[in-house]
């Protein structure tokens, strides 16, 4: 059975709520944003770079996106760091470097893997719970969700560009 997106169903972010689940319906809802901007593509329009010579494609950013989910969530939050990664010691951009000879099936699988697991890293964390940042610094659950949502955001505006590119689509 095909991993690729169709119809996904994306959920407006909340209006009025708690701050938890405001930002989670945030994070929720970019997450769902990118698997729209990929919904019912071909093989070879996934991968259908941006413009010459960058190798930014809709697949590409799906694969980063994983390693973020992970990164964030499991790697650096929970202290996990036994998932599989696509970025490699000798090219941090192997996601995008190698996103032409990828399969898409299990990219969206990985992905959907990785959303999970960083939900359940996270399930049972206050936002006001810290973490030992890359950089040294204390950070907090809080800080992860407002990172990722503008990680989200900024990946989803490229994202979008690529789609329009690709035929046309642009919009929600």
């Amino acid at each position: 059975m095909s991993q690729l997106p169709s119809d996904v169903e994306r959920q407006r972010p909340v209006l009025l709520a708690d701050e938890r689940a405001m930002l989670e319906s945030f994070l929720n809802f970019h997450r769902d944003t990118l698997l729209v901007k990929c919904s019912g593509l071909a093989e070879e329009q996934l991968k259908h770079p941006s413009a010459e010579p960058s190798n930014l494609t809709l697949l590409g950013l799906v694969r980063h996106m994983t390693d973020v989910e992970y990164w964030w969530f499991c790697d650096n939050l929970d202290g996990q760091s036994d998932y599989p990664r696509y970025i490699a010691e000798d090219d941090i951009d192997a996601c995008f470097n190698e996103a032409a000879s990828a399969d898409p099936d299990e990219a969206f699988e990985r992905y959907r893997v990785a959303v999970d697991a960083a939900r359940t890293a996270v399930a049972d964390r206050n936002l006001d719970d810290t973490f030992t940042h890359p950089s040294g610094q204390t950070a907090s659950v809080r800080w992860i969700y407002l990172h990722m949502i503008e990680e989200y955001a900024r990946h989803n505006g490229h994202a979008d560009l690529i789609r329009e590119r690709i035929d046309g689509a642009t919009g929600p």
